[in-house]
């Protein structure tokens, strides 16, 4: 039996991709498309990104679409607009989020208002996007979400507290959305330790490679590592489902 990745095998396959215009979404965009999907690249300000990605994708009728994580009247229009043309999605990935560094013990800073947008960013803008293609995705009869967690949903350390709290929020609507969507559609979430983006504002390249030395494995965490465990998710783990994918280097042992 052949283990590896087969090319084409996503081919006659949609995949909506959050945040999907840089970072871990614009390299699960790009190994997507090498698997013969049709990629929506989602987007909230970076369209002209989105834009140009689409351009540089292998295959044809790849969209750049914004899909804003607050926006839940946007998130259904982005439903109507995909139920045109096919009728199904097949893959959806939440890769969209947001944060802000916060030191744990600095409860000033972390405000009740910003603490709500944090979890708006990071699990109920999913919530939301999910909830309106989950008739496409059942459609499909071979669904797929596949949401970008972290280490921080369980060790409880990260950017700032509200993140750890969504992190783990997301882990457990994973799990919710598993047992009861089933066989249709799976959900699994994957989870990197810091990975080598710009997610984290002030988080420089000497910071993680000092954190990764620490690690069994030795290495910083990039975004095609998180793209590949996505690709596994969706290609491979077919009898996965309400579990996360663990891809830290061993951070979290």
């Amino acid at each position: 039996m052949d283990s590896g990745s087969r090319r084409g095998a996503l081919e006659g396959k949609l995949a909506v991709v959050t945040g999907g215009s840089s970072g871990i979404g614009a390299a699960s965009v790009r190994l997507l498309a090498a698997e013969g999907a049709k990629v929506v690249v989602g987007y909230n300000a970076g369209r002209e990104r989105a834009e140009a990605l689409c351009a540089e994708l292998p295959g044809s009728g790849h969209l750049a679409m914004h899909i804003p994580l607050e926006d839940h009247d946007e998130h259904e229009r982005v439903a109507k607009r995909l139920q045109e043309p096919g009728g199904t999605v097949d893959i959806l990935v939440n890769s969209a989020g947001y944060t802000r560094r916060i030191p744990h013990a600095d409860v000033a800073s972390l405000t009740p208002e910003l603490f709500d947008r944090l979890l708006v960013a990071n699990v109920g803008g999913a919530w939301s996007i999910t909830r309106a293609l989950l008739p496409l995705l059942r459609a499909s009869g071979d669904g797929v979400v596949v949401n970008v967690s972290s280490v921080a949903a369980f060790t409880g350390s990260g950017s700032n507290i509200a993140y750890c709290a969504a992190k783990a929020a997301l882990d457990t609507m994973t799990m919710s959305l598993a047992r009861v969507f089933g066989p249709e559609v799976r959900f699994l979430a994957v989870s990197p330790a810091a990975v080598d983006t710009g997610f984290v504002e002030g988080r420089g390249r000497d910071e993680l490679e000092k954190k990764a030395a620490t690690t069994p494995l030795g290495r910083v965490v990039t975004p095609d590592d998180v793209a590949l465990s996505v690709l596994a998710c969706v290609t491979h783990l077919k009898t996965a489902t309400g579990t996360r994918i663990v891809i830290d280097g061993g951070h979290s042992l």
